[in-house]
């Protein structure tokens, strides 16, 4: 019997399938976060029993939503928060489960909040379809075939998280990206001083090379042209002997499939091999997303970064080198503890003599538990970083149009995928370029080839070439 006062191992649960009231219930996903929980989202979407629950929209009124939350920032923090009361607000009978990282990380605030049914942390995430159904059958009390609001939450969690490779057996019902993401990897062992995430996901550990091979497969024959590895430090990829480069050339020989993306990868773990790769595959996209966090080597010491300001700076060289026509981003943190004006300045440097297309700045976020707030680093006034980011912020959006105008005139391809408000269809190029058309025509999902003739705020204008 699970005790709804008390916090439940993880390990203690037996996972045996249970029927539960015949009522065909309506289940929503909210997911927050990363890529990755948007991936873990989709998959656990496929694992509810269709004959038993019918997945929904989100916002659409269902009698479960499930909030996929993230903690990586004290941001992210309160919009699940806000999430979660906004669907109370709106519905107060909804039943509600939590998991995801915030989930794993703060349990106790979660139960505080109120109106929250069930919690599930990182080790029962994948497995919440039998957890609920658990839950369903020996806690929650029905009426009318509804399930009802729990006095108390029901808590699923384990402060031990799995080491061992894992297989996803359940794949997406539904798919409303164009470009999905297939997780390969999870975890991290890198424990740098400001990251909370290797205590939220656990250790790196990655997802098995067949079962990987299986979904990209899968996706292909649906009909999606691209995929995108993602995985919390993807060149970590390790499963049978395999590396990361093994399963790109894997997924290369899936008939039907074009394009192959990579999400964020740090910097220490791209070989020559993959620049290599990238350079001469006609399906691994010529896109790189390297974090940075830092160009002063005293703050990238104290993140505990493995690399130093001339270690990224030639990454980055012999990257553009390599690889024609590549879209380079990275990830600027600032604000980090010690930061002074200083070591600012020479991050703003490094970026400023690098060839980025693009940046994504963020703000320090304080996460106890972490190794920074175990020290006596000098916190950083939130008007200096706010000034900084918007330095950082200015200097971003200059690359980013400089990006897009040296396109203007070249032959390119597109993968449309959705109509703005302006009624420009618009997609992405191999490097990822951002483009739009005027069309009246359906074009999601395709790719075609444009000519590009201007450039707007944001994105590249075209017109398809016939």
């Amino acid at each position: 019997m699970i005790a709804s006062t008390n916090l439940i191992e993880i390990d203690a649960i037996d996972h045996k399938p249970r029927e539960i009231r015949p009522r065909h219930l309506s289940i929503a996903f909210e997911s927050l976060g990363c890529r990755l929980n948007h991936s873990e989202s989709a998959s656990l979407e496929g694992g509810f029993d269709p004959t038993e629950f019918r997945v929904v929209g989100a916002g659409q009124g269902a009698d479960i939503v499930v909030v996929n939350t993230c903690f990586v920032t004290t941001q992210a923090e309160s919009k699940c928060r806000g999430l979660i009361r906004r669907i109370l607000k709106k519905s107060p009978n909804t039943f509600i489960v939590v998991t995801g990282c915030y989930a794993q990380a703060d349990v106790d605030a979660l139960q505080k909040l109120g109106g929250i049914d069930l919690i599930v942390g990182t080790e029962g995430k994948m497995a919440l379809p039998e957890l609920l159904r658990e839950a369903f059958e020996q806690e929650v009390s029905f009426i009318q075939g509804l399930p009802q609001k729990c006095p108390l939450p029901i808590v699923f969690h384990s402060s031990r998280i799995s080491r061992e490779d894992f297989t996803i057996p359940a794949l997406p019902v539904r798919e409303t990206l164009t470009r999905p993401n297939v997780k390969i990897q999870d975890g991290c062992d890198f424990f740098c001083t400001f990251c909370i995430i290797p205590h939220t996901r656990g250790r790196s550990r990655s997802r098995r090379f067949d079962d990987v091979l299986r979904e990209a497969s899968a996706w292909a024959a649906r009909g999606h042209l691209e995929i995108v590895l993602t995985g919390v430090n993807l060149g970590e990829y390790d499963s049978d002997g395999h590396d990361l480069c093994d399963l790109i050339e894997a997924i290369e020989q899936v008939d039907g499939l074009k394009r192959i993306r990579l999400s964020s990868i740090e910097p220490t773990t791209i070989p020559e091999k993959l620049l290599d790769l990238m350079a001469s595959s006609k399906k691994l996209c010529a896109y790189l997303h390297i974090p940075m966090q830092s160009g002063s080597d005293r703050i990238l010491s104290d993140m505990d970064r493995r690399y130093t300001r001339e270690e990224y700076r030639e990454l980055a060289q012999s990257a553009i080198k390599k690889i024609p026509n590549l879209c380079l981003g990275s990830d600027v943190m600032v604000g980090f503890p010690g930061e002074d004006e200083a070591a600012f300045q020479e991050t703003y440097s490094l970026i400023e003599s690098l060839p980025f297309s693009y940046l994504h700045v963020f703000p320090y976020s304080r996460r106890e538990g972490t190794r920074v707030t175990r020290t006596d680093l000098r916190a950083v006034d939130p008007l200096t970083i706010k000034a900084r980011s918007a330095q950082l912020c200015s200097l971003s959006n200059e690359r980013r149009q400089a990006f897009l105008s040296r396109a203007v005139g070249e032959k390119v391809d597109v993968l449309f995928e959705n109509l703005n408000d302006e009624g420009i269809f618009s997609g992405f190029t191999e490097n990822y370029l951002r483009v739009g058309i005027n069309t009246d025509n359906n074009l999601s999902g395709q790719i075609h080839p444009v000519r590009i003739e201007g450039v707007k705020k944001g994105f590249a204008i075209g017109s398809l070439m016939i």
